[in-house]
């Protein structure tokens, strides 16, 4: 952005100010993309031109409208705890924090009203004081925003028992804003508000979203260590369709990942890691199931007295695992994948036996259309980008669906293909493409036939 815009941009937003220091410009501009090496390389030097921190819905209209006028890119950012560079300008531009919008609207009848910028633990706590509780929380929930989990996750601690957060019923609807000389603001509901949904904000600008919630629970933190990876894939399965046990999380580490993500304390060399999260009363049913496995608990904690903390167990599932490996392991990096629920049992030991310790199994049993199933957050050896790609294209040839966490483009990453609700979205709300530019390949190749 040249001097003239960034002038006439400041003017337009009067007393909002435009930060244009070095150094939060680079800080501001990054999120955890360096978990992938090929993302490390790929978004090297991106970043804003400056950085806008409104607090109010009106000012974020100010900002719009200021970027639509003067045609300079505009992308968002929560707490940047993303994955694929989802905050990372392209094109330079402005970058607004949404942070700043961080208010708790309403809680009412098992529903939570919030800002896009409220935090999920703050959201999660204030929903308990009237008795309820999020369904879904990322590994990430004491930093991660609502329109950052909405926008850029998938799914987490809940998702045994609620799935994915783009499922039908979880998020109930969203409040978004166009890009536009007069900038309109709009209530989606239901299907509608899933067209902005894992859209790295490329669509429309989220302003607030409303949760559907669960009745608070006790629950109780274990871990449990099995001699083999496939008894810990069984009980996991069978756990996971006990209908009596309630469950908040079920995460299971294959050896060597326990000792690589500092659980070793608790499980011994060789042995494979569940770790869990279910309602008090459930412990003995969890124990009885574990035995048919060859199973035992090793630890358990009430998560009420560690919830919000890092000796939470939480703190060593979903992508935290990978975030304490690569503290300790420069040489890795992780795949995404998913499997289908009549055949994950059988997929799982298939790349299990295939790859060995190049590809460590790390699984999050998660429900998909109501059946138990998993996802892979597996751990990988890294050594080249070529064979980076020949693992994922052998889990692809063999029917295992994966997510490239290693590309910032949207439908390289996820569906594979467009999505014509989230591109109608965007001709709607985006109509000159300011938001989040290069991100969303449909778009630009529309864009470039046109």
């Amino acid at each position: 952005m040249d001097q003239n815009t960034m002038q006439r941009l400041a003017a337009d937003l009067g007393d909002l100010e435009l930060i244009t220091d070095s150094t939060a410009l680079q800080r501001y501009s990054k999120d955890f993309s360096w978990f992938s090496p090929v993302l490390t390389e790929a978004l090297e030097g991106k970043r804003a031109d400056a950085i806008v921190r409104p607090t109010s819905e009106e000012q974020v209209r100010r900002v719009a409208a200021a970027c639509y006028r003067h045609r300079v890119p505009l992308t968002l950012r929560g707490s940047g705890t993303g994955n694929y560079g989802q905050c990372t300008p392209l094109r330079g531009g402005v970058l607004m924090d949404m942070s700043g919008l961080n208010k708790v609207l309403w809680i009412a009848d098992g529903v939570a009203r919030v800002q896009a910028g409220a935090r999920l633990v703050d959201i999660d706590n204030a929903a308990r004081e009237k008795g309820w509780e999020l369904r879904l929380l990322p590994s990430t929930y004491r930093l991660a925003t609502a329109g950052g989990f909405f926008c850029g996750g998938f799914g987490g601690i809940g998702s045994i028992t609620y799935g994915s957060i783009g499922d039908p019923g979880n998020v109930l609807g969203v409040r978004a804003m166009s890009l536009a000389e007069q900038p309109e603001v709009s209530e989606f509901r239901s299907a509608k508000a899933r067209d902005l949904y894992h859209a790295y904000g490329v669509n429309g600008v989220i302003t607030e979203l409303e949760f559907a919630l669960t009745p608070a629970m006790n629950w109780q933190e274990a871990v449990l260590s099995f001699p083999s990876f496939m008894e810990g894939v069984r009980f996991c399965q069978t756990l996971g369709r006990a209908t009596g046990v309630i469950k908040k999380l079920l995460t299971l580490l294959a050896d060597p990942l326990p000792q690589m993500c500092g659980l070793g304390k608790d499980v011994g060399e060789g042995r494979a890691a569940v770790l869990c999260l279910v309602n008090r009363a459930a412990m003995e049913a969890v124990e009885e199931i574990a035995a048919k496995f060859n199973g035992r608990v090793e630890r358990q904690q009430d998560n009420a007295e560690v919830y919000g903390t890092a000796k939470s167990l939480v703190e060593h599932t979903w992508n935290h695992t990978t975030l304490h490996i690569l503290r300790k392991h420069k040489d890795i990096t992780y795949l995404q994948s998913g499997f289908r629920p009549w055949e994950n049992v059988e997929k799982v030991e298939q790349m299990y036996r295939h790859f060995g310790d190049e590809v460590m199994m790390h699984l999050e049993f998660l429900k998909a259309d109501g059946a138990v199933t998993c996802s892979g957050l597996q751990v990988i050896r890294y050594t080249t980008e070529e064979r980076l790609n020949e693992i994922i294209q052998y889990h692809r040839d063999n029917g295992v669906h994966v997510s490239n966490p290693h590309t910032y483009i949207l439908e390289d990453g996820g569906k594979l293909s467009v999505d014509p609700g989230q591109l109608a979205m965007k001709q709607r709300l985006d109509p000159a493409g300011l938001l989040n530019p290069g991100k969303m390949r449909s778009w630009d190749e529309k864009g470039a036939a046109a």
